[in-house]
């Protein structure tokens, strides 16, 4: 019986620190988006990344919004990874 309340304990912890993880928003200037192509190249790159959950594009702006799990990635992790496939990135001001 012990032995099904440690595992049920286990279970609600494990669960419980999901929630524990604040989504955040970052912003990021991106100029090296310079054709239409490019924001569906980033926005798919980057949705396959660990903790991110969201990518809104603004070509116009040259500028990505980025939902992440805080307790996976951070947003200097998000820049390097549009870096790694030509277009770096930063947070914008």
């Amino acid at each position: 019986m012990k032995r099904i309340y440690a595992i049920a304990a286990c279970f609600v912890l494990m669960l419980s620190s999901a929630a524990w993880a604040a989504p955040k928003t970052v912003t990021l200037d991106v100029p090296g988006m310079t054709c239409p192509t490019c924001p569906v190249t980033i926005k798919k790159y980057l949705l396959k990344q660990p903790g991110v959950t969201r990518v809104t594009v603004h070509y116009e702006n040259k500028q990505l919004d980025v939902a992440y799990e805080d307790s996976k990635t951070t947003p200097a992790a998000i820049a390097k990874s549009t870096a790694s496939i030509g277009f770096p990135s930063r947070p914008a001001k």
